[in-house]
């Protein structure tokens, strides 16, 4: 009897180890192996995964843009309103009134692009410094998840006007991307951000994940199989100095103008600068960016207005070694051809002044001393070269030299918002005056740099470039190297560009050039042992105080850096133009400003204030 006890006790025992066996294989079946029942009780989302932007660099590996995390609140309306989260202590968490909460969470469900079961952005743009106790009571918040984007933060507060800012897409960009961006992402608004948008922006990723009733992530879907990684941007190495860059925007602190420096070896831009200037900051991607970019577009200097690229101005008389280059070209002037001047260009009734100077016995002296009588005289013979009668076929012919020289179009700068400038041409002649009824008197004062020449400051900047390459020019640009990138983007900026004047009549002129430091009106850039050449320009301004500008390349023989700078009512064009522009060649060959007299003038650039109500322009 015993026996059979035993027997059944043992056969009992087996069976509900045998009961417990499978019920632990099953569980282990549908956790680990079969996951269908998880699912069930679950369901699944796709989330994207957004790649980091590219950063960006200058020439020497200092950063200039870096990735700022920033996060959105998203909220599951159905999974909000069943899980009756403690409102006010989520309100007090995030700072925000109880008006506000309600606010966000309620959005116009007619519309197809809300949906009550789905994640809707209840805050963004937020910083991770402002949300930490937050992150910490999360979980008592079903509904309610944080997604982090990349933003930009500026490690440098310079360089605004070239690197450009980010912002949220609109419904136009959205829907012309064709699926490349959704509501909410941030795509690049000007500057390089926007010129190397899709090198920068990387390549976003999807990721499968399982969440519970209230909304939390429980797991991979599928243990991530259907993943996919994103892919980060392209860094950009740009052409900037940014010790340069920083000096630039200094010596332009209170003054209304423009500054470009380019490698003319290259056509890198190692600095632009339009002032007034602003704070990158002030445009990162947070809740205060609307508030600070509207104050800067009521701003009555336009900060936000690149001077550099935008504004059109007449080059005044930095425009006369390129007409001479020309005029040597076409044979209307000799190298050794001199001029007499009698205070000014005299026919009839027409007179353009000029100042006093020692006699212009060649090409070189009318530039050192900036002979008025000289530059309208040979603009007379230029226009005139098929005879008096003929001034269409001479104007033809000096807007095609114009036009190689990069004036009158856009240069195709790797940024945008580069106006085109002006050059006179025959259509606007005929349509001003009438075809067959103008005449060279016209336009004389194009001869000087004034009347309808309109030029930009990169573009006076392209123009020294080629004086110092002797008739040639590469696109200027800002982007160096595009790390990891394979579509041959900056391939267009190794191509030379040429003139129609042959290098040898860029010889006179460049000696002109460096007879303007030694002992013409551009003294004041004179540098100790740094063979500078230049020219001034005074340009007449009929609104108040005349504008100063200046072009420059040093070493003369092989030249390392182009400056060209334009400094609204500074007056002459040695006044503020020179000596910014050599203290900036001085910079960038030396590494500091060395003679006391040089310091002092540092000085006087740093602190003058072109721009305060006790100026008068």
């Amino acid at each position: 009897m015993q026996d059979i006890y035993q027997t059944r006790l043992r056969i009992l025992q087996g069976a509900i180890i045998l009961a417990a066996l499978a019920l632990l294989f099953k569980c282990f079946q549908i956790q680990i192996i079969d996951t269908s029942y998880q699912q069930q009780q679950s369901y699944r989302q796709a989330l994207t995964l957004y790649p980091s932007r590219g950063l960006l660099y200058d020439r020497n590996d200092s950063l200039l843009i870096y990735n700022l995390p920033t996060y959105d609140i998203l909220a599951t309306y159905e999974t909000v309103r069943r899980a009756n989260i403690d409102t006010a202590l989520f309100c007090e968490l995030l700072g925000i009134d109880r008006a506000t909460f309600v606010k966000n969470m309620e959005k116009d469900w007619s519309d197809r692009r809300f949906s009550k079961r789905k994640p809707i952005t209840f805050m963004s743009r937020l910083r991770a410094d402002s949300l930490a106790i937050l992150q910490e009571h999360l979980y008592n918040f079903p509904g309610f998840e944080l997604h982090s984007r990349n933003s930009r933060g500026y490690p440098v507060t310079v360089g605004a006007h070239a690197l450009g800012y980010i912002s949220e897409v609109n419904p136009e960009q959205i829907k012309a991307s064709e699926g490349i961006y959704k509501r909410g992402d941030y795509i690049g608004i000007s500057g390089l951000e926007q010129a190397y948008e899709a090198q920068l922006r990387g390549t976003k990723g999807k990721k499968q994940v399982l969440k519970d009733k209230w909304g939390k992530i429980k797991g991979s879907y599928k243990e991530g199989s259907q993943d996919v990684p994103a892919i980060s941007g392209c860094d950009l190495i740009t052409s900037i100095d940014l010790n340069l860059q920083r000096y630039a925007e200094e010596l332009m602190q209170n003054k209304r103008g423009a500054v470009v420096v380019i490698q003319p070896s290259t056509g890198e831009i190692l600095a632009m600068v339009s002032a007034p200037n602003y704070n990158p900051q002030l445009l990162t991607v947070d809740q205060e960016r609307q508030k600070a970019y509207l104050e800067l577009v009521r701003d009555s200097s336009r900060p936000l207005f690149n001077r550099a690229l935008q504004a059109k101005y007449p080059p005044g008389s930095i425009f006369k070694p390129v007409l001479a280059a020309i005029a040597l070209q076409e044979g209307v002037l000799q190298p050794d051809r001199g001029m007499g001047c009698a205070g000014g260009f005299v026919m009839g009734s027409l007179r353009v002044g000029c100042h006093g100077h020692a006699p212009t016995h060649d090409v070189g002296a009318a530039i050192q001393y900036s002979c008025n009588n000289y530059f309208c005289q040979t603009y007379r013979e230029m226009v005139n070269l098929y005879g008096y009668d003929f001034p269409a076929k001479g104007m033809q012919l000096l807007s095609e030299h114009l036009e190689a020289f990069g004036l009158g179009r856009k240069l195709g700068i790797d940024i945008g918002g580069e106006a085109s400038g002006n050059i006179p041409t025959v259509d606007y002649f005929n349509r001003r005056y009438g075809e067959g009824r103008w005449r060279f008197s016209h336009s004389v004062s194009i001869g000087i740099g004034q009347g309808e020449l309109e030029v930009t400051p990169l573009q006076m900047a392209n123009m020294a470039a080629i004086i110092a390459n002797r008739g040639y020019y590469y696109t200027p640009h800002f982007a160096k190297e595009l790390k990891g990138d394979t579509s041959n983007t900056l391939a267009r900026f190794k191509k030379k560009h040429y003139t129609k004047v042959h290098p040898r009549h860029f010889e006179a002129v460049i000696d002109g050039m460096r007879r303007v430091i030694l002992s013409g009106t551009g003294r004041r850039a004179h540098i100790e042992d740094i063979s500078v050449c230049g020219k001034t320009g005074t340009v007449e301004n009929v609104h108040g105080k005349d504008h100063s500008t200046f072009i420059a390349f040093a070493p003369m023989e092989k030249p390392e850096i182009v400056v060209a700078v334009y400094v609204e009512n500074g007056g002459y064009g040695s006044t503020y133009g020179a000596p910014i522009s050599s203290l900036i060649i001085e910079k960038h060959l030396r590494g500091h400003i060395e003679s006391p007299q040089r310091q002092l003038l540092e000085k006087m650039m740093l602190e003058a204030d072109l721009v305060s109500p006790t100026h008068i322009p």
